[in-house]
């Protein structure tokens, strides 16, 4: 927190640093042993004419504060780089994660990218807005719910918190106009080669398709031929699969997208019966050598926040959080 010469906390922040990532610490009541307060990080996202502040933390969440129970404020530097492990920026990775997963049909509005695949997945299904749509924002949005009214799908976009150049400020103007964020999870980042040294890979067989074998572990079951397209879609894909006993469902499978230096793992999925015995990073060690060998350096992945034993596993293998990714759903029309 800022202090004066003079020992005194100060709020150095005004509705002019609107956009800009600040500290805040603000009154939270009084209790026995004296006032409690409470501290937040975060991009400041509004300062409304009634004195209301609103801060949006790296995992998205909004932190409504009135003006009047700060007793502290100032901007603070962009969101730390990583300390360990590939630097990048939100736009590299953004279009990396989004060249992994392609649609099956996209078109351009300004710098935004509409996407659509039949409703296989939200990532397929949504707006990547990186830039400026060419439009006012509540007209981009109209054209957005137009265009997939059309193919008789509900309209999402696809927006990032916590990182620098991330879309605190999209984020806050889509809540205003009633968007409901539904999903959020997180991409993280690593070293290859450290997952590449984990394991030797044994017993992991890679393929350029997935096949009838892959499919049937898979969690998403009835996987339709638009499905298919997306999941081959990519530079340079790779599906690994560890065999099961007698011929039944897979082991375990995985399946990896190379992209210049990186290497995006995904569907890393395991037996449940077979849990905790090493397979998910013999599949991901197989898939990191397969990656290096093509020339990446550095790796990506998709976890969702409630999923300890995934977070635990690549947390492991040296991966952390880079940011944030939520998808907010259009409101209903009026009158439905």
């Amino acid at each position: 927190m800022e202090i004066s010469a003079a020992g005194r906390f100060e709020v150095r922040i005004t509705a002019a640093d609107v956009g800009k990532r600040v500290s805040v610490r603000r009154l939270a009541g009084n209790g026995v042993d004296g006032e409690k307060f409470t501290d937040t990080v975060g991009v400041l996202t509004s300062w409304d004419d009634d004195g209301m502040l609103t801060i949006t933390r790296r995992d998205g969440e909004t932190v409504r504060i009135p003006e009047s129970a700060l007793v502290a404020g100032k901007v603070v530097p962009a969101a730390p780089a990583r300390r360990r492990g590939p630097a990048a920026s939100y736009g590299e990775l953004a279009r990396v994660a989004a060249r992994g997963w392609r649609p099956v049909e996209s078109e351009r509005l300004g710098e935004w990218e509409l996407r659509a695949a039949a409703g296989f997945t939200r990532r397929a299904n949504s707006v990547l807005p990186l830039g400026d749509p060419g439009l006012p924002l509540d007209a981009a949005l109209a054209a957005v719910r137009q265009w997939y009214g059309e193919r008789g799908l509900p309209a999402y976009v696809q927006t990032a918190t916590g990182a620098e150049g991330t879309q605190e400020l999209l984020c806050a103007e889509l809540e205003r106009r009633g968007w409901l964020r539904e999903v959020s999870a997180e991409l993280w980042t690593g070293g290859l080669a450290p997952v590449a040294d984990r394991a030797e890979g044994a017993g992991v067989l890679l393929s350029r398709a997935a096949g009838e074998d892959w499919l049937a572990r898979y969690q998403r079951k009835g996987v339709s031929e638009v499905a298919l397209k997306v999941l081959g879609g990519g530079p340079s894909v790779w599906f690994a699969t560890v065999p099961g006993a007698g011929g039944g469902a897979p082991a375990a499978i995985g399946r990896l997208v190379v992209d210049g230096r990186w290497a995006g793992f995904a569907a890393v999925e395991v037996d449940p019966a077979l849990r905790r015995r090493g397979l998910a990073t013999e599949v991901m060690a197989a898939l990191a050598r397969r990656a290096l060998a093509e020339g990446a350096s550095a790796a990506w992945l998709q976890v969702e926040t409630d999923n300890e034993g995934a977070r635990a596993l690549y947390g492991r293998l040296g991966f952390a959080a880079h940011h944030t990714y939520h998808h907010y759903r259009a409101p209903e029309a009026d009158g439905s």
